[in-house]
């Protein structure tokens, strides 16, 4: 009895703890069905306000949900509810692993770039309805921000703004030179485009396609960084790329509309 009643402490005592540390996290990490029969993983960190503007967070290649795990609280603070999610095509960053390119593998699924973007539509049914957010930001960072494009353009009902960061034609191969930017031009909601300096003229071209009417097209004076990482502040520059991001975000996808 007494080794039973130590056994059954522990047990609570270990509960606590990861409960402990589950609430220290700032999110909750949730799996939701995707093509394949896999379960992508993602981070939903909420917000004070349950009817917030959520931001669904994509990462660039080879990496993970962990690409944001800086940047996502930053904007909670913003107001904002936020979700980073794992595609198929990663593998990890900043000590989080890729799980759904680890269930994807299990199932010998593909896992390139063009794959991923299911993914990308199943965490926007995610989000719209098990979470219930009524206006979506999609960002995307790297291969990752050619397909909130895309998704952008596909599902303009759903997305209420794009957020791109160093977009291109990662595609090429598969879709020809322009497809991304032919994708841009049924993008007409409220557009952020960024890049490392030197990027400048590969996103110009996307940017540009884009008929929105609320566009920005953010370039650093300093060297800048490639995809979301801009924003880390390990960078001397990240600062100017919060103001141009937060920026947007009051003008054009405000975490609450002015009429609530």
């Amino acid at each position: 009895m007494r080794t039973l009643s130590m056994l059954v402490g522990a047990t609570l005592i270990a509960m606590l703890s990861t409960a402990s540390s589950f609430a220290d996290s700032g999110f909750q990490s949730v799996d939701f069905p995707t093509v394949g029969g896999i379960q992508v993983r993602a981070d939903v960190y909420e917000a004070p306000n349950p009817a917030a503007t959520l931001i669904l967070l994509f990462h660039q290649a080879g990496w993970s949900r962990g690409e944001y795990r800086e940047i996502a609280p930053k904007l909670v603070e913003a107001g904002y509810r936020v979700m980073a999610v794992d595609q198929r095509s990663g593998r990890s960053v900043n000590g989080v692993t890729n799980e759904t390119h680890r269930r994807a593998v299990k199932k010998k699924l593909s896992t390139n770039y063009l794959n991923a973007h299911e993914d990308l539509k199943a965490a926007l049914t995610y989000a719209r309805k098990t979470l219930d957010a009524k206006r979506v930001i999609v960002w995307g960072s790297s291969y990752s921000a050619s397909l909130v494009i895309r998704l952008a353009a596909e599902k303009p009902a759903d997305v209420a703004a794009v957020m791109a960061f160093s977009p291109g034609e990662y595609f090429e191969k598969d879709k020809g030179s322009q497809y991304v930017s032919g994708l841009a031009k049924n993008v007409a909601q409220p557009l952020f485009v960024t890049s490392s300096k030197k990027e400048r003229e590969l996103v110009k071209p996307i940017f540009d396609a884009s008929p929105a009417e609320k566009k920005i097209l953010f370039t650093p004076a300093s060297k800048g960084q490639h995809g979301s990482r801009a924003l880390w502040s390990k960078w001397p520059d990240h600062d100017v790329y919060w103001t141009a991001v937060n920026g947007f975000l009051k003008e054009y996808a405000p975490a609450a509309p002015a009429a609530e």
